[in-house]
C-alpha cells in the first residue's frame, strides 16, 4: 500500500512535469477528483516493483520485463476507465503500432526504459525512505491514504457519471456507454437536494479543470475532447510558455 501511494504521488508530479515541459502549461493530470494521485503509477509501479524481480538480472531483462508488464497494466487501466467511468484518460490512435489507442510501442519502450531505473535507482530510494518509519506508523499511514483514494475513486466515479449525463442532456449528444445509466443519473439530478450537491461539488467547470484532456465517443466512433464541447469555460491550464513546435 505504500508503494502504491509513493508512486501515485510520484506519478502525479511526473505528469504534471510532462504537461509543462511538452505544451508549456501546468495543469490537474489526476486520476480522481480531489487527492494528488496518478493511479496508473501506483498500481503500475506495484505490479513492477512484484513482476520485475524475475527479470532483475541485467537491463536487458529489465527492459523487456518492463515492456511487457507497463504495457499490460497501461493497456488494463484504459479499458477499466472506458468501462467504469466511460472516460478515456489518454489516446494514442494518432500514434505509430498502437492496440486499440491504448497502448502504443512508444511508451511501451518507455516503460521498458523505466523499469531499468525504478529498480535500479528509485525503488531503492523508496525503500530507503519508508525504512525511516516504524511498522505501525507505516501502517497506518498507508491504510489512511488508501481509504482516501478509494473514496476518492468513487466520489469521482459518481461525479464523472453525473457529468456525462448533463453533458448529453444539454447538449443533445449521443455517447457511447451513457446509456446504461442516461435515465437514472437524470432523474437523480432532477432531485432537488441532489442537483444542488452537483452543481456546487461537481459543475462543468470543476470537472473539466480537474480532467482538461477528458475525452468521450460518440455512436460513430468519434472520439472528441469535451473541452470542445464546453468552450464556454474559461482556460484549465496556466500557461507558463509556448512551445516553439
Amino acid at each position: 500500500m505504500a508503494y502504491f501511494v509513493i508512486y501515485s504521488i510520484a506519478g502525479y508530479l511526473i505528469e504534471t512535469l510532462f504537461a509543462l515541459v511538452t505544451k508549456g502549461v501546468i495543469e490537474s493530470r489526476r486520476s480522481f477528483l480531489y487527492g494528488p494521485f496518478c493511479g496508473i503509477y501506483g498500481l503500475g509501479a506495484v505490479v513492477m516493483v512484484i513482476g520485475l524481480q524475475r527479470f532483475n538480472k541485467n537491463n536487458y531483462t529489465l527492459f523487456c520485463g518492463g515492456f511487457i508488464i507497463g504495457s499490460i497494466v497501461e493497456y488494463v487501466i484504459s479499458w477499466i476507465g472506458e468501462i467504469l467511468f466511460d472516460i478515456k484518460w489518454w489516446d494514442y490512435s494518432n500514434i505509430p503500432f498502437n492496440i486499440n489507442g491504448r497502448v502504443c510501442i512508444l511508451f511501451s519502450v518507455f516503460w521498458g526504459v523505466l523499469a531499468i531505473y525504478l529498480m535500479a535507482h528509485i525503488h531503492p530510494l523508496v525503500e530507503k525512505f519508508l525504512n525511516k518509519f516504524t511498522p505501525h506508523l507505516l501502517k497506518t499511514a498507508s491504510v489512511t491514504f488508501v481509504i482516501f483514494m478509494f473514496l476518492d475513486c468513487l466520489i469521482t466515479g459518481f461525479a464523472l457519471k453525473m457529468f456525462f449525463t448533463k453533458l448529453v442532456n444539454e447538449n443533445e449528444l449521443e455517447l457511447q456507454g451513457v446509456g446504461a445509466y442516461l435515465k437514472e443519473y437524470t432523474a437523480m439530478y432532477e432531485t432537488p437536494t441532489v442537483k444542488k450537491v452537483v452543481d456546487k461539488f461537481f459543475s462543468n467547470e470543476k470537472m473539466l479543470k480537474t480532467f482538461p484532456n477528458i475525452k468521450v465517443t460518440d455512436k460513430e466512433g468519434n472520439i472528441i475532447l469535451v473541452r470542445d464541447i464546453l468552450t464556454d469555460i474559461d482556460p484549465y491550464y496556466f500557461r507558463v510558455f509556448t512551445p516553439s513546435y
